[in-house]
């Protein structure tokens, strides 16, 4: 009888509200409520690129209720019967860029989303743009920061939304360190430190025509690190090798390591790799005088472990890829950018953002070439 006084009442009488962390079910409520506030009026799509991020997009987009796709964009015409086949696009038209003014001349299309090689960027974008469509960029916008800037201005000009998909952002574990951080939960941070090491190892091909590990990878590492602290910084240094023949050829890098000054005194460190052998190692950390929070990587089967022998307790692997990864965030920045497309949201990412990460990469790429530290102003309009 020594517990009968912690007796409660009925569960039924007062039900226990979700755990914040749990957006998956809160989705699911959604959904069950069959809200249509949440999911109607559908955007009406063209993709642009069906290679590795256009696999994704196609794959949300397909999946979503909130979205219709009309068009596919791309130039490998060998690929369209099994595009169809795989995906069911029976209602969809399937075109190769030479016929893309079908596209833009079309006034039921509401958006694009570009996923295409990055030196086709720009001209998308502002064609889409130019016809009064909204647009969903893979990074970059453009190959350098001047034509990133007239993009943004046709955007300004023509009323619609120009959103550089920095995926990140949209993960939970990776957004979740961010609120915690701009809570004061860590107090003024000392040092933020990302590890980005990719698995597998991309194609040559798609390396010589990515822009560069600076521009092409780690400038997911600027825009989270930025978005975590809201500054930028004002020293970079670089140190880039390449230890894989193949990438040392294309005059690339396959392992860079980064550091970073902050005006308050923060310290940001950039650990990067192309090459992960035991899968995609993703980790942010953030450090303060009150303590510390990290995002670690995630286990795909994470509650089943192994025990061998005296060798002990094998552990899961961690995801693969990025597609996998970063499946969640892909979903959930799809979902934001068509709820900027309805009105229902300002774009959390914002041009001048995505400007001051590709400032940030040049340093980088500077530095790196140099050996130097490179020092960067901020004109007061460029700050977060």
């Amino acid at each position: 009888m020594a517990t009968a006084k912690f007796k409660s009442v009925s569960p039924y009488t007062q039900q226990p509200s979700p755990p914040p962390q749990d957006y998956i079910y809160k989705k699911y409520l959604e959904d069950l409520a069959l809200n249509k506030g949440v999911r109607h009026p559908k955007v009406r799509l063209a993709l642009f690129g069906v290679g590795r991020a256009g696999t994704i997009h196609l794959s949300n987009i397909i999946s979503s209720p909130r979205v219709k796709l009309l068009y596919v964009v791309d130039d490998i015409e060998s690929n369209w019967a099994n595009l169809k086949d795989y995906w069911h696009l029976d209602d969809v038209v399937l075109l190769n860029s030479k016929q893309a003014d079908r596209v833009y001349n079309d006034p039921n299309v509401d958006a694009v989303v570009v996923a295409s090689p990055t030196f086709t960027h720009e001209g998308i974008v502002r064609r889409a743009l130019e016809a009064k469509k909204a647009v969903f960029c893979e990074k970059p916008i453009a190959e350098d920061n001047a034509n990133s800037i007239k993009c943004y201005e046709t955007a300004r000009k023509i009323g619609k939304p120009l959103f550089c998909a920095f995926n990140r952002r949209f993960d939970p574990s990776y957004s979740a360190v961010r609120d915690r951080v701009r809570n004061g939960e860590v107090g003024h941070v000392h040092v933020i430190k990302t590890v980005s090491r990719d698995s597998p190892l991309p194609s040559i091909d798609y390396l010589k025509i990515s822009g560069g590990i600076f521009h092409d990878c780690m400038v997911h590492d600027f825009d989270i690190i930025t978005w975590v602290l809201g500054e930028y910084p004002v020293k970079v240094s670089a140190q880039a090798h390449a230890h894989i023949p193949e990438i040392k050829a294309i005059g690339d890098h396959d392992t860079v390591v980064v550091t970073l000054y902050f005006p308050s005194g923060t310290l940001g460190m950039i650990d990067i790799s192309r090459n992960s052998s035991y899968g995609y190692d993703q980790r942010l950390e953030v450090f303060g005088a009150k303590g510390m929070i990290r995002a670690d990587n995630e286990q795909p089967i994470h509650c089943v472990t192994t025990q061998y022998d005296q060798d002990g307790i094998n552990s899961s692997p961690i995801w693969y890829s990025f597609a996998s990864r970063f499946m969640n965030g892909y979903r959930r920045e799809l979902d934001h950018f068509v709820d900027v497309v309805l009105g229902k949201a300002e774009s959390s990412v914002q041009p001048k953002e995505t400007l001051a990460v590709i400032k940030i990469a040049t340093a980088c790429q500077e530095s790196a070439r140099t050996g130097k530290i490179v020092n960067i102003t901020w004109a007061p309009n460029e700050l977060p």
